[in-house]
């Protein structure tokens, strides 16, 4: 696998307990519990791939002592694309409690013959020029939308010194377009499914991220 890919999932861990529920045709209905393991397997990617920050040392006081720490040396931009991404985002606040924030609507309509066709409607975003950014979106099937949102948002708010995607289940198509188009991106996920749909759902995958945790649209 390509170095710029992190699968957590290959890993015996109990991330793969959050994934089982949230793929249990059952269990995920309720919305409660998937929103809430979003969440938590949202957090266990931010602990991951915060490994790849710069750090800097600095010294704390404790009750008995003074201690060299490395801490990292900046908070990220977590940005989400809705509305499938928010309790993933929140899981990432959980780990930086102090990012900075942005937020993308994007969709995409299937037509008649299947294709579809993805749409930015809207974004809003601190500027990016010299930050880290994490992507969260947690179905990365044929990477299109997360590369026309990224595209926008570089458009409108500059070009980040490095970038992470978070997801939750990605296919290899979708890996495949994603690391084709934006070359720079490290992408971090919880498991790789290998099967598209014609409507460009994943195989086995889990659903609709957005309509099992809010309703359907």
């Amino acid at each position: 696998m390509d170095s710029r890919i992190k699968n957590l999932g290959t890993q015996n861990s109990y991330l793969n307990n959050m994934m089982y529920e949230l793929r249990d045709a059952e269990i995920q209905k309720d919305r409660m519990r998937f929103r809430r393991n979003l969440e938590r397997v949202a957090e266990i990617l931010a602990y991951e791939l915060s490994k790849e920050f710069d750090f800097e040392k600095k010294m704390v006081t404790t009750p008995l002592g003074e201690l060299e720490m490395s801490l990292v040396r900046e908070q990220p931009v977590i940005v989400s694309i809705l509305r499938a991404g928010l309790p993933m985002h929140q899981g990432m606040l959980n780990i930086f409690d102090k990012a900075d924030n942005g937020f993308v609507a994007a969709y995409r309509h299937t037509t008649k013959g299947n294709e579809f066709i993805v749409k930015v409607e809207y974004a809003a975003l601190p500027e990016l020029e010299g930050r880290s950014l994490i992507i969260t979106d947690p179905m990365i099937a044929t990477g299109r939308s997360l590369v026309l949102s990224y595209k926008q948002i570089i458009a409108d708010y500059g070009e980040p010194e490095n970038l992470f995607i978070a997801g939750l289940v990605a296919s290899d198509e979708g890996l495949d377009y994603v690391q084709r188009n934006i070359p720079k991106a490290k992408i971090y996920v919880a498991a790789i499914d290998y099967e598209l749909t014609a409507k460009a759902y994943i195989v086995p995958g889990l659903g609709d991220a957005g309509d099992l945790a809010f309703g359907p649209k």
